[in-house]
């Protein structure tokens, strides 16, 4: 039995993502179990399945969101089949209810490249029944057309909400973002890289 505490916050992400635990059991480049997590796409998605189970049982459904990565490769963990995989993921999720499914995209196969490519995690935004939410390079102007075109409800914004604490007044304005340090992220300094990027002025308007 798995036992969630709260603390004071409104819900639980499930991470299934990056090549953490959950996501080497998905991947089958990764994982080569031979016992009923291994080998088909159901045996590997068994894990994550039954702890999404398990914290929706702790917590209610309305109140946990899952993350994964299917086209991913972090930390050599990578799938043959990605659409596949993320598909049955979602149908999987909509089975149990969770609130939403915050998937990366395909453009952000590893950590520090981001290009240009013919997937789309349209198929899994088609087929899941709660709150997409998508992430993975998306600028201002992206995040907008992403979410007008219907292809995400919401737009999850990593390393430039780091370094730019009053995103969203950045973006009602239209104003310039600070650029996030990379060799900063992963530290154990707790102001470095986390805390010390400037707001803006309060004198700042749009052009």
């Amino acid at each position: 039995m798995t036992l969630v505490v709260m603390l004071g916050f409104d819900g639980v992400e499930v991470h299934g993502a990056h090549g953490y635990l959950i996501d080497q059991f998905l991947k089958d480049k990764v994982n080569d179990r031979s016992d009923h997590y291994g080998g088909s796409l159901e045996n590997r998605c068994r894990f994550a399945v039954e702890v999404v189970e398990a914290v929706v049982k702790e917590i209610g459904s309305d109140r946990v969101g899952i993350r994964l990565s299917p086209f991913a490769d972090y930390m050599e963990s990578g799938d043959s089949n990605p659409e596949g995989l993320g598909l049955y993921m979602v149908q999987e999720m909509n089975k149990h209810g969770v609130l939403y499914c915050h998937m990366v995209e395909p453009r952000m196969k590893l950590l520090e490249e981001m290009f240009e490519c013919n997937e789309s995690l349209r198929p899994m935004r088609n087929a899941f029944k709660g709150t997409f939410i998508v992430a993975g390079g998306y600028s201002r102007e992206d995040g907008n057309k992403v979410v007008e075109e219907g292809g995400a409800d919401l737009v999850g914004y990593g390393r430039t909400f780091l370094a730019n604490p009053d995103l969203p007044r950045r973006f009602e304005l239209n104003a310039p973002l600070n650029t996030y340090d990379r060799s900063t992220f992963y530290t154990s300094d707790p102001v470095v890289g986390y805390t010390d990027y400037p707001f803006l002025e309060n004198t700042y308007t749009s052009a």
